[in-house]
């Protein structure tokens, strides 16, 4: 499986939920990166010959430590013109304290409320932070489909 589609970079990122609050990682405010400075969800880019599952599984390992039981599909975003984002959700069963941040510089539980406004405080930080447009988006899409299900 290439992890190009049509120049697009191909990447699976994880909504893992605990307590009706959904884990975030605050990227770092470095320019090159994808999202600088604002909250998103764990995962990345999936190397030569990887499925999106598999990619999802080795990214959550090396950036928090964490390999959930049950990964599922939720999406597959389309739309921007960077990126194909293959969605995965799943309950994160274990403590927070328990992740180990390998990437990023905070990681936290984000609320509805934190959600739907669209920022989030950063403890470690000590100042709020917006969520990214995109993460946003599939957040609410998420919980909307949630609810009807």
């Amino acid at each position: 499986m290439s992890t190009r589609h049509d120049d697009r970079t191909a990447v699976a990122i994880a909504l893992l939920y605990q307590n009706s609050k959904f884990l975030m990682q605050l990227r770092e405010d470095i320019p090159d990166i994808a999202y600088p400075g604002c909250w998103a969800f764990f995962g990345g880019h999936l190397e030569p010959g990887e499925s999106p599952e598999e990619g999802m599984r080795r990214e959550l390992i090396e950036e928090i430590g964490y390999a959930p039981p049950d990964l599922l599909p939720f999406e597959t975003h389309m739309q921007d013109p960077r990126f194909i984002r293959h969605v995965f959700h799943a309950p994160l069963t274990v403590e927070l304290q328990t992740l180990e941040l390998n990437e990023g510089c905070d990681l936290g539980l984000a609320t509805l409320e934190e959600i739907r406004q669209g920022s989030r405080y950063s403890d470690r930080m000590g100042k709020s932070y917006p969520l990214g447009k995109p993460h946003q988006e599939i957040l609410l899409s998420f919980i909307q489909h949630q609810a009807m299900s």
